[in-house]
């Protein structure tokens, strides 16, 4: 592909919409639990919700219908969203408190660039929580390409970090 071609390299994905069973069901996991603040409200219908004061970075809807079933994971679609939080510090915050509020977990990985914490909100989407690694910590390959890795992650070590 040619330079012409390329995306700028300082866009970004801004937000996700999810169609939900549940609009207070969905805000006691994107607001209650992970700390996002509603931006916005349409009645029962919808809600926006951000981090820092953006418009939004995700928005939930309920306009498929009230109590519409979750994904099917046999089928095209998304298989999981990830949050990216701004350290490894702010991860092991929401770590620990997914871990107090004994919310069920489905996985944990070190990917090499970055450390992850996997599990499904209430409509069982899938949700990737993690903190990047520093650029100069990654692991580039002779064709340029970056190595990416799945191994265990050392959930005990990335915790240290409240202490």
């Amino acid at each position: 592909m040619g330079k012409d071609k390329e995306v700028h390299p300082e866009t970004r994905i801004g937000h996700i919409h999810l169609s939900v069973a549940d609009l207070d069901r969905s805000l006691g996991f994107y607001r209650d639990l992970l700390g996002f603040r509603v931006t916005a409200r349409y009645g029962d219908s919808a809600v926006f919700l951000s981090a820092g004061g953006y418009h939004h970075h995700i928005g939930l809807n309920t306009w498929a219908g009230k109590g519409v079933s979750g994904p099917d994971t046999h089928r095209a679609g998304i298989f999981h969203h990830a949050i990216l939080y701004p350290s490894r510090k702010e991860l092991a915050r929401v770590l620990q408190r997914l871990m107090d509020e004994e919310y069920p977990l489905t996985g944990f990985a070190d990917h090499g660039v970055s450390e992850a914490i996997y599990m499904n909100d209430p409509d069982g989407i899938g949700v990737e929580l993690y903190a990047d690694r520093p650029r100069h910590e990654w692991k580039v390959g002779n064709d340029g390409m970056v190595e990416m890795k799945t191994d265990p992650l050392d959930v005990a070590d990335l915790l240290s970090e409240l202490r």
